[in-house]
């Protein structure tokens, strides 16, 4: 029989006419409503295709309803959705029990995505770093069961906002040209006990690519660089995401940014203080040899390996903030007008112009309280002088070796002068 005839001849709005009259001679029109019903719950139960209810591969349920069928992928998100005060390490854990991991995202509210990866076979989702302070996050995960059916969960959360940060001021400046002894240092204000984890969060590279190693100097300063010398043209990029590291306890960093800067040309100067000369050379190729004079013998030169740091076309050398007073007969000097002073070491090493000894000295004598002295005119106007020449061909970063003196050589934390240690030391592991 076929069903559906029948209810659309009975649907048919003549046959209801029809059953209507009837109503008076039989009662019929009770009996229709109970075969429309039949009807209909037979079509219903044929599913109107012919095939059964397992065969169906519309997307409904067994019992023939529109519902698939749920996904056994329980997925679990730390932390739970609305937590607030999260943690910036540790805390974010995405994991699923019945299936695997499929796509994992995790965005700031400005859309910025934390980089991860799926862990563990397929059951658990890791971020790569930590998270920022103070920023909300939104997860969303999917997972898969063994038959392929898909859950997918969410969750919202905000990390803590510390009550006290560090930050690092670093040099060299973001876009400068800079010698090829400059490494890239960090003075933090606030001690750093997690150093590990602050390393970990600033990374330096190079192109030409080279092999780059971090070391401290306590718990304030870190300073990165090669084995060697940069080589020219060198581009150097720091990409500092301490913004979510916990430095010390309870300290949280705020930086986030990029800084690259280049070098140039690669100049060496070599001072002889037994010799009294300094051999300037860029590149490897001999540019000039010039006369001059280093500390004397109850004040001699540092030796070893010293960065150009700063440059001052004129500036002021007082004895007092070294030591020596300001008593000439006792050894001191307040030179009001020093021209051409380039810094080489924290403690007060310099090479600078020299205008108050007579030429014939330099090249002759070693009578400085340790700096190198160049010949020069008093003003610095002079641009043909030695150390007005100098001067115009330096840059911070450069670097100058003083080898042959009588003083031992220059610690690798006075100054950015690192170099001084061997690359076996600098990149051994500290604690």
């Amino acid at each position: 029989m076929d069903l559906r005839a029948v209810a659309r001849e009975k649907l048919n709005w003549r046959t209801l006419r029809e059953e209507r009259r009837a109503q008076v001679i039989g009662g019929s029109a009770v009996g229709l409503v109970i075969l429309l019903v039949v009807m209909l719950l037979a079509l219903a139960t044929c599913g109107g295709g012919g095939g059964s209810a397992a065969e169906n591969n519309d997307g409904r349920g067994a019992d023939g309803s529109d519902a698939p069928p749920r996904s056994l992928a329980d997925i679990e998100i730390s932390p739970r959705d609305g937590a607030k005060k999260v943690a910036t390490t540790g805390a974010l854990d995405v994991r699923v029990a019945k299936g695997k991991l499929g796509e994992v995202t995790v965005r700031d509210k400005d859309g910025g995505k934390v980089p991860g990866k799926v862990v563990k076979g397929g059951t658990a989702w890791r971020p790569d770093s930590h998270l920022a302070t103070g920023t909300t996050y939104t997860v969303r995960a999917a997972a898969k069961d063994a038959e392929g059916r898909k859950a997918t969960e969410r969750s919202t959360f905000t990390t803590l906002t510390p009550g006290e940060t560090f930050v690092g001021r670093f040099t060299p400046e973001d876009g400068s040209t800079v010698g090829a002894g400059m490494p890239v240092s960090f003075d933090f204000n606030h001690g750093i006990t997690n150093r590990a984890a602050v390393e970990k969060a600033i990374s330096v590279t190079a192109e030409p690519s080279v092999e780059i190693e971090g070391h401290w100097f306590g718990n304030n300063r870190l300073d990165f660089r090669p084995e060697e010398y940069w080589k020219s043209g060198t581009k150097v990029t720091m990409d500092l995401d301490l913004n979510g590291v916990e430095g010390a306890d309870g300290v949280y960093g705020k930086q986030r940014k990029t800084v690259s800067f280049t070098v140039g040309r690669q100049q060496v100067s070599v001072v002889d203080a037994k010799k009294k000369t300094m051999t300037v050379t860029r590149d490897g190729k001999r540019v000039r040899t010039v006369p001059i004079t280093s500390g004397s013998a109850e004040h001699p030169t540092y030796n070893g390996k010293m960065v150009v740091s700063e440059k001052h076309k004129v500036t002021r050398m007082n004895g007092d903030t070294v030591g020596f007073g300001t008593d000439e007969s006792k050894g001191g000097y307040d030179i009001k007008d020093v021209p051409h002073a380039m810094r080489l070491s924290t403690s007060g090493t310099f090479i600078h112009g020299n205008y108050w000894l007579a030429r014939s000295q330099f090249g002759q004598a070693n009578g400085s309280h340790g700096c190198v002295g160049l010949f020069d005119k008093r003003g610095g106007g002079d641009k043909k002088t030695p150390g007005a020449w100098f001067y115009a061909n330096s840059r911070v970063g450069d670097v100058v070796e003083v080898k042959n003196s009588q003083d031992r050589t220059i610690q690798p934390d006075n100054g950015l002068n690192g170099w001084n240690m061997s690359w076996d030391k600098w990149k051994a592991e500290q604690k």
